[in-house]
């Protein structure tokens, strides 16, 4: 085989090698991004729940209140 061959072969794998390495890349930094974004959302459900048991509460507190005051 050729040294033209071997020189070919060898720029086709740098080739392949680097846009294999920034197509891996950009998928890891947008997969990264995403986790980010879902760990926030997750904060915010947990946090929702909370709320939603507060004011439920408070909504009870009231009602006895309001039967306490037509009594």
């Amino acid at each position: 085989m050729s040294t033209e061959f071997w020189i070919g072969l060898l720029i086709s794998l740098v080739i392949y090698g680097v846009s294999f390495g920034t197509f891996y890349g950009t998928v890891m930094t947008k997969l990264n991004i995403l986790e980010k974004k879902q760990d926030i959302h997750n904060g915010l459900m947990e946090r929702m729940v909370v709320v939603e048991q507060s004011t439920k509460s408070a909504h009870h507190r009231i009602d006895e209140i309001k039967e306490a005051c037509e009594l």
